[in-house]
């Protein structure tokens, strides 16, 4: 991993540098989406065939797109009695969080005697987005399709890339029918946000998309943000770990493998600390460590691009820091965690002590693991059910409320010289 010090020059120039290297703005990526985007606008499935092929290598045909829905049962009987109890469990955590998080319908008087309120809805129609290429995500399948199950959306479509042959992970189908997805096509990347919405001949369009993926699904969704809702931007990995000297430097080494072992190579991973003790055992872990683990290789090349050992001058400094990187997930290894649980507000999700380790919340603990990456959780909250609600105000008014408005009303329209607005009041309670 690479190290900083807060004693080295220009150790601020370095921090920025840090908060900057996001792949949710590179340019070649967004060129490369967007040239996808349009491919997708103008030629429906077949460019959806082609990309599939191109970037994917299967070759499929237009009727090879839906998995049909019998799949998903059939995957369910032959799942191992150890993967059905451990997707139960995570379901029933996850809709349980979820029910507790719903937003319900209200109304009050306002002070002119006006009924008004809010009403929530489920999304009609949600398109969910689930990586799959070297690690098909059936976790991701949970956090997501189950939230839309619990907000009641009735037609829920999932996306999930295939393998070279046109098939999708088995356990990833069977998730896929108990959390509740309704339609599922083998379409990944870039090309499964287009279609999803602009729609193709195959796949109607959605109304909001939601899910994590690599940095060309992120950057499809901002691109197409406005053409369809969108949820948030959950790109690649990302993990702050801030610890004192307290902390169990196997334990920190630990979770930092596995937040960068997702594949990509733009995954970040940090650690802060004012121990200079435990950055050197935590650099002595990684390297006995990452040698047993199976993707060795892929998890070097992350640490190279964005694994960073920070020397900061306090636990305050390391906290000022969590704020402005704004990580996916923090984890806080330290003897009194309280202080930085109520000062730490851009992290997507906080994890307190040595014995929960991010893992929790990727695989079970009840919070979506989608979560905002690249800085932009100082702006967006993780994947929360209330997301698969529309929102909808109500107004109502009688006869005596509007008498008590419609001065207001005539004092606005006349200042703002809109004297239509006015008089579609005034004229209700003209004699």
């Amino acid at each position: 991993m690479n190290l900083i010090r807060h004693t080295d020059a220009q150790f601020e120039a370095k921090l920025a540098k840090l908060a900057e290297a996001s792949s949710l703005f590179d340019p070649v990526i967004e060129q490369r989406t967007l040239d996808i985007i349009r491919g997708v606008e103008q030629g429906g499935d077949r460019a959806v065939l082609k990309y599939t092929k191109q970037f994917d290598g299967a070759s499929l045909s237009t009727a090879g797109l839906p998995v049909p829905t019998q799949r998903l049962a059939e995957a369910w009987k032959k799942t191992q009695p150890g993967t059905k109890r451990a997707i139960r469990l995570a379901k029933a955590n996850v809709a349980s969080f979820a029910k507790q998080s719903l937003r319900k319908n209200w109304k009050a008087r306002n002070a002119q005697g006006g009924s008004v309120g809010e009403k929530f809805d489920p999304f009609q129609r949600v398109g969910v987005y689930i990586p799959g290429g070297t690690a098909p995500l059936a976790s991701t399948t949970l956090m997501t399709v189950t939230l839309a199950k619990a907000a009641g959306c009735p037609e829920i479509v999932a996306c999930t890339p295939c393998d070279k042959n046109g098939e999708v992970n088995p356990d990833l189908l069977a998730a896929l029918g108990q959390a509740g997805a309704t339609e599922v096509y083998r379409v990944g990347g870039a090309q499964a946000i287009a279609a999803m919405a602009c729609g193709t001949k195959t796949i109607r369009p959605v109304q909001k998309i939601f899910g994590p993926g690599n940095a060309y699904v992120v950057a499809a969704k901002r691109l197409l943000f406005g053409r369809v809702s969108i949820d948030l931007l959950p790109g690649p990995s990302e993990l702050l770990v801030l610890a004192d000297s307290t902390a169990n430097p196997a334990f920190a080494a630990a979770d930092l493998l596995a937040q960068a072992e997702h594949g990509s190579g733009h995954e970040r991973v940090w650690l802060a600390t004012p121990s200079k003790k435990l950055i050197a055992d935590v650099q002595r872990e990684i390297e006995r460590q990452l040698p047993s683990l199976s993707r060795s290789a892929l998890i070097k090349k992350a640490l190279k691009n964005n694994g960073w050992l920070i020397h900061v001058k306090s636990i305050a400094d390391g906290i000022a820091l969590a704020n402005r990187l704004a990580p996916e997930h923090c984890e806080l290894m330290l003897k009194s965690p309280r202080e930085a649980v109520k000062r730490i507000t851009t992290a997507g999700a906080l994890f307190i002590g040595k014995w929960t380790p991010t893992v929790l919340g990727d695989y079970m603990a009840g919070p979506s693991h989608t979560l905002p990456t690249g800085g932009a959780g100082a702006s967006f909250p993780g994947l929360t059910v209330d997301m698969f609600q529309r929102r909808t105000s109500v107004v109502e008014y009688s006869k005596p409320a509007l008498s008590r408005s419609i001065e207001t009303v005539s004092t606005f329209a006349g200042l703002e010289g809109l004297d239509a607005h006015g008089r579609s009041a005034e004229i209700r309670l003209d004699k």
